[in-house]
């Protein structure tokens, strides 16, 4: 029998265990995939720091792009993929049933599962993304199109998405992002930076980030892809980048900002560079990293609206899709943030990416 191997996470913070598993044809409902690229998302920094609890083992990893191998012929029909579509994983799983679900809002499902949290020992096994192959069910399958390179969509299969759907939150709420004569994006990893690519494609022409340490070759890399200036803490001080983005706008403040750092102290700072009205986009505060003190006062005269964002949806991947098509000339600078490793190497991943060497650690 054809064997495949993954990375087990038995306890929290040591190191993964490289073991192999018999590979099966996959239960109705479900699809084989040949795994193509994995990334190591932050969320699964926290998850191994166990910052997010799991139950162990796990086979962790929920941002993955996959070859489809096998499917049965009834879920091919019905969903409209075949052996040899690659596809991009979409790991939640909302009930459908609750309010947020049927009032067309089942990223916020109270009842959300996810289809990597079974334990390997169970067949068929391999349910994440740190693998050779995973199963998945097919209704959490999205088509990848043809012209698109599965490893540089990888790279911000998770972040992509994320920040599509902050936006969307904020479009459904009037917030008039588009409009925005400045911007600030706190944090320049891979939210970050997708976030600067992703307001810029909307036209906004005054995009500053923020970063916690000077890092050259990350702000060559997001001015590239429209940041107009980036702010380093390390090197000017929290105070000062507050006046100097005030002073961007004759002392009024951003139009909106969004918090991709994931350090609680970012969001006092964000409400402070806020202007009146002003909108701030928070999905980056995704573990629990501790707690900070803000003025409410300051949400009260400042008027500020203030949204946060934890999942995105199918339509979110697919807004993330499009937007890829709609911009080749991204996809070489994109696909050069990726440094990829053997899944046998996950262990050297998630230490490099725990020391930030990588703007995009990916598994191939």
């Amino acid at each position: 029998m054809k064997k495949a191997i993954a990375a087990v996470m038995n306890e929290i913070n040591k190191p993964f265990e490289i073991r192999e598993f018999d590979l099966t044809s996959p239960p109705k409902g479900m699809a084989k995939l040949k795994l193509i690229a994995s990334g190591v998302c932050g969320t699964d920094i926290h998850i191994h720091r166990g910052k997010i609890p799991v139950k162990t083992p796990a086979i962790i990893g929920h941002e993955f792009i996959g070859c489809i191998e096998e499917i049965a012929e009834e879920d091919s029909k019905e969903y409209g993929i075949r052996p040899g579509d690659n596809v991009i994983v979409y790991i939640a799983c909302p009930c459908g049933e609750c309010l947020l679900c049927r009032s067309g809002d089942d990223a916020n499902c109270v009842n959300m599962k996810v289809t990597n949290s079974e334990n390997p020992e169970v067949p068929p096994h391999l349910y994440g993304g740190y693998a050779e192959y995973n199963y998945t069910p097919v209704a959490n399958l999205v088509k990848i199109p043809a012209e698109l390179d599965p490893k540089m969509t990888c790279v911000f299969a998770c972040a992509g998405p994320t920040v599509v759907h902050a936006i969307e939150l904020a479009n459904r709420a009037n917030c008039g992002i588009e409009k925005a004569n400045l911007a600030v994006v706190q944090g320049l990893g891979p939210v970050g930076i997708f976030a600067v690519i992703y307001m810029a494609s909307l036209g906004i022409r005054n995009i500053v980030a923020i970063t916690a340490r000077y890092n050259p070759k990350r702000e060559e890399i997001v001015k590239k892809f429209g940041a107009s200036e980036v702010l380093s803490l390390d090197k000017m001080g929290v105070d000062a980048v507050t006046n100097h983005v005030l002073s961007l706008s004759g002392g009024l403040g951003a139009d909106v900002v969004i918090e991709a750092s994931g350090n609680p102290k970012a969001v006092v700072q964000g409400m402070d560079i806020l202007r009146n009205r002003g909108v701030y986009l928070v999905p980056g505060q995704y573990s629990d990293s501790g707690n900070v003190e803000i003025s409410p006062q300051l949400i009260t005269f400042k008027a500020l609206r203030i949204i946060g964002s934890s999942q995105y949806s199918v339509s979110d991947i697919k807004t993330y899709l499009g937007f890829l098509q709609n911009n080749p000339q991204l996809h070489s600078r994109i696909l050069s943030l990726a440094k990829e490793y053997q899944v046998d190497k996950i262990n050297e991943a998630i230490e490099d990416a725990k020391a930030g060497k990588n703007i995009k650690t990916i598994i191939v």
